[in-house]
């Protein structure tokens, strides 16, 4: 697969050969949707609490006689019935961790970066490097590429410049590739790499690179 390739002027400046594998794959919704809830539940911090009977801190002296008053039958002032009482079935301390295989959460990145492909969602650049972290420089580079919503920017290694620069571009997030997943894909609408990053990716999941990789360790 070929994707074109611009310059921070927004100018095509050639075609990047990218792998299939991991720009190409067919969109599979249910691992998308799954990964998706996975780390939504994962961010949940399960601290809620809620006090019961024995942790409410109340008399628990029969309020006033069981017969005889016309009332209701009435017990301790813990009691879930009455205000400043106990809760029923409250929420309690607890993980909402889940997990899923290494290869479902692969195939569900890839699913969406082929989406975004597919979509015309993705803009490469030859090169992205600025020599100061100016507001100005992305802002410029963003409106070039024809972006006017949101985007995430990638980057193969940490760039001070970069991160400081685009920081206070509303809509717009840069991270390292390697940090790259799927909530982030969906929650912006385009993806900026240049080519290094787009190598990064294709090292990290493309299945032939990785096997290389662990030939060339071994």
């Amino acid at each position: 697969m070929d994707l074109e390739i611009y310059n921070v002027k927004g100018e095509k400046t050639g075609k990047l050969k990218v792998s299939d594998y991991v720009f190409g794959e067919t969109l599979n919704e249910a691992v998308v949707h799954q990964t998706m809830l996975m780390q939504l539940a994962n961010r949940r911090q399960g601290t809620a609490d809620s006090q019961t009977r024995s942790d409410v801190k109340r008399s628990t002296k029969k309020m006033y006689a069981q017969k005889h008053t016309g009332r209701a039958r009435r017990g301790g002032a813990t009691s879930p019935l009455l205000k400043g009482g106990s809760v029923v079935f409250g929420p309690h301390p607890r993980s909402y961790r889940q997990d899923m295989p290494k290869k479902m959460r692969r195939l569900a990145l890839r699913c969406v970066l082929s989406g975004k492909v597919r979509d015309g969602e993705v803009k490469i650049l030859d090169k992205l490097a600025i020599e100061e972290p100016k507001t100005k420089l992305i802002a410029e580079m963003l409106e070039s590429l024809g972006i006017a919503s949101t985007a995430i920017i990638g980057v193969a290694i940490s760039d001070d410049n970069i991160t400081r620069a685009s920081s206070n571009v509303p809509g717009v997030k840069t991270t390292m590739v390697s940090m790259l997943n799927v909530v982030d894909l969906l929650s912006y609408k385009t993806l900026v790499l240049d080519v290094d990053a787009v190598r990064r990716i294709e090292q990290l999941w493309d299945k032939n690179e990785a096997g290389q990789g662990k030939e060339k360790a071994g």
